[in-house]
Formats: structure tokens, C-alpha cells, sequence
């Protein structure tokens, strides 16, 4: 596991207060994937309801709030696959 997806599953586990009604997979390009569900976050390559992708310094910006992830999806920096209200519902609960 690279140390970027380490960060990432820590920055995730301070956002997140409770579980997540739901399976969703960030994939970071060239670093891995994390798995949010109602158990927590971990590194993991589970299958998810939703799959959102991007690379590891949009990703960051997001959870850092300097990106918002609505506008990553619509000028192309953050790719979703699967259920997009999942995906919605995600972004209300780490933004």
C-alpha cells in the first residue's frame, strides 16, 4: 500500500463521523483504491455501488475543500461509475 492511500485512509476516517449507508471506491490513479462502507475506511479493491477516480492531488484537494468535487466531476477531474446519487451522498458526507 502506498503511502498516499495510508493518507488518504486516515484524512477519510477523521471526516467521517458514522458509517456510510452504501459501498463507495475512490481509485487514485497509479496509487491504489479505498473503500468506504458502514465499517469504516480502508485500503481495499472491493466491488462498490459507486467508483470515483481521480488523481491523488485532486483527490487531496477535495478533502482539503479546495476543490469542490461537483465542479472535479464536471470539467473532468474526478471520473464516477455507478450509482450517482451514492455518489452524491458521498460528497455530502466528506465535503
Amino acid at each position: 500500500m502506498s503511502d498516499i492511500i495510508t493518507a488518504a485512509v486516515a484524512a477519510l476516517s477523521e471526516k467521517m463521523t458514522g458509517g456510510f449507508d452504501g459501498t463507495a471506491k475512490f481509485t487514485l490513479n497509479g496509487e491504489g483504491s479505498i473503500i468506504i462502507d458502514a465499517d469504516g475506511v480502508r485500503a481495499g479493491d472491493d466491488d462498490a455501488d459507486v467508483t470515483l477516480s481521480a488523481d491523488a492531488d485532486v483527490f487531496q484537494a477535495i478533502l482539503e475543500g479546495d476543490q469542490n468535487p461537483t465542479t472535479a466531476f464536471m470539467t473532468g477531474k474526478l471520473s464516477v461509475d455507478g450509482d450517482m446519487g451514492m455518489a452524491m451522498k458521498l460528497a455530502s458526507v466528506i465535503g
